[in-house]
């Protein structure tokens, strides 16, 4: 039988995987465990509210009230996605994402807001700081642009920071990116990434687990990280201080069998002591999108190569000549700002060196 809200039909199995979704004992991934478990043992008559609630809630008046609750929610979502072009994925269907299946805690339902085949294309989740330094948002930009120019879909988490540079990364290189959002796919957080969103939305996916219209509360970011590491063959972390929230995605992509790599950086302000735990640990160390590549066994257009002539502003350091960034950034043309940045990253590189006064020298 089918469901229609507002015109669109949506099966009796995918209303049901949302009403069971809205249960959400708890905030946490207890119902999407459960759910799991039940359509495993019975993959030809997937769990439905009934099912999921008495398995989660032992008394019966408490069941109903949460029964009756999540079904009202579940067509008003429905509805709600209707509107905006939203569609709902439900665990067990042809358009659910593959690799989501095999964890122990899948979401019951994942929102998707723009093209949801993308969610079936290798992809590499870089992730990192929200306070990221010039050097670390030039680097993920970087890293974005060529791993999408060698056909990887970038995934991360539209946060400040590293994640929004990923994500603009792939889009500037004519790439595909993924967001997966901490709030509904509807709703835009932070809101400074209104624009961004809308490109994701043109050339990629805004997903959640959230039905639409979810607010953004901070007990949603920590669980979605599980899927930006499972939807991901590997997680790079690209810049974190040690008690970084992106190491939690880089514990649960462990947890998932994914790679986890990280770039290494100065030690002097602490930024990158997250990722020189992780490399300690047996992370793979990257400074190219060669390392990711080569990590996840994939041929590539090698881009080390093409990056070993002197060009940008390197191309206007002389060797030994130490050079303010005001200065650089007259010769070459550019913004304070965007060749402070574009220095953090030859920094990180190798080709060039603080010295004292806030000058920059090129090494070679």
């Amino acid at each position: 039988m089918a469901i229609i809200s507002h015109g669109r039909q949506y099966d009796r199995d995918v209303e049901s995987a949302v009403a069971a979704s809205l249960l959400r004992w708890g905030g946490d991934t207890r119902a999407a465990r459960a759910y799991r478990a039940l359509w495993m043992s019975a993959p030809a008559s997937p769990p439905g509210l009934r099912q999921l609630s008495l398995a989660l809630e032992p008394q019966p008046d408490r069941r109903a009230v949460a029964e009756r609750a999540a079904a009202a929610l579940a067509t008003q979502a429905l509805a709600r996605a209707t509107a905006a072009g939203i569609t709902p994925m439900a665990f067990g269907d042809a358009a659910y994402p593959a690799r989501l299946v095999p964890l122990v805690d899948p979401p019951i339902v994942l929102w998707g807001l723009g093209d949801p085949a993308v969610l079936a294309a290798p992809a590499v989740a870089l992730v990192g700081s929200r306070r990221a330094t010039p050097g670390g948002l030039a680097m993920a930009r970087r890293l974005a642009g060529d791993l999408a120019k060698n056909g990887l879909v970038i995934i991360s988490g539209l946060a400040r920071g590293i994640d929004a540079a990923a994500h603009e990364g792939a889009l500037d290189a004519g790439g595909l990116t993924v967001a997966v959002l901490g709030c509904g796919v509807d709703v835009v957080y932070p809101r400074q990434h209104e624009a961004l969103v809308r490109r994701i939305g043109q050339a990629g996916c805004l997903v959640s687990e959230l039905p639409p219209g979810t607010p953004p509360l901070p007990r949603h970011f920590p669980l979605r990280n599980r899927i930006i590491s499972g939807l991901s063959l590997a997680v790079v972390v690209v810049e974190a201080a040690e008690r970084s929230g992106s190491l939690i995605t880089a514990r649960m992509a462990l947890e998932q069998g994914r790679d986890v790599l990280a770039v290494p950086g100065p030690v002097v302000s602490g930024c990158h002591r997250g990722c020189h735990a992780l490399i300690k640990d047996g992370a793979g160390l990257v400074e190219h999108a060669d390392d990711v590549l080569a990590a996840l066994g994939r041929p590539g257009t090698p881009v080390t190569a093409a990056r070993d002539g002197r060009s940008g502003l390197a191309a206007h350091m002389p060797p030994g000549e130490p050079l303010s960034v005001d200065v650089l950034a007259e010769r070459a043309g550019l913004a304070s700002h965007a060749a402070l940045a574009e220095l953090g990253l030859l920094e990180l590189d190798g080709t060039v060196a603080r010295t004292t006064g806030g000058l920059f020298v090129r090494l070679d």
